[in-house]
C-alpha cells in the first residue's frame, strides 16, 4: 500500500531539516523497515515550507504503531524546533489521500 501525507517546516529551517536527515538515525530506519515501511521519501516546496511524505508500506496498522516506538519519540523531540507539532509533539500532518496513479507494468 502507498501512503501519503504533509507537514510544514517553520520559515528558514528546510536548511537544517534536510541537515538532520542526512544520515538518519540508524536506529529509526530500522524502526521504519521493521514496521513494513520502504521507499520513503520527503520532498519540500521551498515556497511554501510545505513536507510531502511518501512511502510504500506493507501493513498500515504496523506503521502507524512506529509512534509508540520509544526511537520515533525521541526524533519528533529532535525535530520539534523545526516544525508545527501537535500538543504531544508528534508532528502536524495531514494525510493525503491518492486520486490518480499511473504504473509502467514493463
Amino acid at each position: 500500500m502507498r501512503i501519503a501525507f504533509q507537514m510544514k517546516i517553520k520559515p528558514g529551517a528546510a536548511a537544517e531539516y534536510e541537515r538532520r536527515h542526512n544520515p538518519i538515525w540508524p536506529e529509526l530506519e530500522a524502526a521504519i523497515f521493521a514496521h513494513g515501511g520502504r521507499n520513503y521519501s520527503i520532498f519540500l516546496d521551498e515556497e511554501s515550507g510545505r513536507l510531502f511524505g511518501f512511502a510504500e508500506v506493507d501493513d498500515v496498522e504496523a506503521w502507524n504503531r512506529i509512534p509508540e516506538t520509544d526511537v520515533c519519540r525521541r526524533w519528533w523531540a529532535h525535530m520539534a524546533d523545526l516544525m508545527e507539532t501537535n500538543p504531544d509533539g508528534s508532528p502536524a500532518a495531514t494525510t493525503l489521500r491518492e486520486v490518480f496513479r499511473i504504473e509502467n507494468s514493463n
